[in-house]
C-alpha cells in the first residue's frame, strides 16, 4: 500500500476551505475571475469534462481492482470513487442553482 502524505492532504483541505469561504488567494483564482475573459459556459463545460474524466478514472481503478491487477490498491480506488462522487454532487448542485435562478428570473413580473 502507498502512504498518503498527510501534509499534502491538509494543505489541499485548507486551500479548499479558504476557497469555500470566499477568501481565494490570487493564484487560485479561476480564469474568469482574474479578468481574462473566459465566460461561464466555457468554465461549465470544462467542469463537466473534469467530472467525466474523474468518473472514468475511478471506474478504471475499480475495474483494475476487481481484476486483481498488481498495482491496484483499495485505498486509491476508494479515494478516486469518493472524489468522483463529490465532484458529481458539486456539479449537480451548480446545475440546481442555475435552474433555480432561471426559474426565478422567468417568474419575475415585467
Amino acid at each position: 500500500m502507498s502512504q498518503i502524505d498527510v501534509n499534502s492532504v491538509l494543505s489541499q483541505m485548507r486551500a479548499l476551505s479558504s476557497m469555500a469561504a470566499g477568501a481565494m488567494p490570487s493564484a487560485a483564482l479561476p480564469a474568469a475571475a482574474s479578468g481574462t475573459g473566459v465566460d461561464f459556459g466555457t468554465l461549465f463545460k470544462q467542469s463537466i469534462g473534469s467530472v467525466a474524466s474523474q468518473q472514468n478514472e475511478a471506474q478504471k481503478q475499480v475495474t483494475a481492482f476487481e481484476r486483481g491487477d498488481p498495482g491496484a490498491d483499495i485505498v486509491k480506488t476508494s479515494i478516486a470513487g469518493q472524489k468522483a462522487d463529490l465532484a458529481f454532487r458539486g456539479l449537480v448542485e451548480v446545475r440546481n442553482k442555475l435552474v433555480d435562478a432561471y426559474t426565478t428570473i422567468m417568474n419575475m413580473p415585467v
